[in-house]
């Protein structure tokens, strides 16, 4: 339960991070609003999952799920650059995620 409470975690890390862009500054009432709660949720279901799980394993995890998903979004959403040493770096933060599960177990 530990591992998808964490994983609801880093989603919600990649929606307040593109709420971010979205608020435009927290110009944008309910663009800010939505980023503050899943911010907030986000925080509160990693403490969660940090309850079972290893501090610095779960906090790698979240950011990496943020970041990765964080940047494909970029990508589709904001049409962000694509290329060979952006996936090529994509592709060792996930095999960093894994290898971090792999190693908790």
């Amino acid at each position: 339960m530990a591992w998808f409470t964490l994983t609801i975690a880093g989603l919600l890390e990649v929606v307040w991070a593109i709420g971010l862009k979205y608020s435009e500054g927290f110009t944008r009432f309910w663009s800010s609003v939505g980023t503050i709660i899943a911010m907030a949720l986000s925080v509160v279901l990693l403490s969660i999952a940090m309850r079972d799980l290893p501090m610095g394993t779960a906090y790698a995890v979240w950011v990496g799920i943020g970041a990765v998903g964080t940047v494909i979004l970029g990508i589709f959403l904001f049409n962000e650059p694509t290329s060979a040493l952006r996936i090529i770096s994509l592709t060792l933060i996930i095999a960093g995620i894994v290898g971090l599960k792999l190693a908790s177990s």
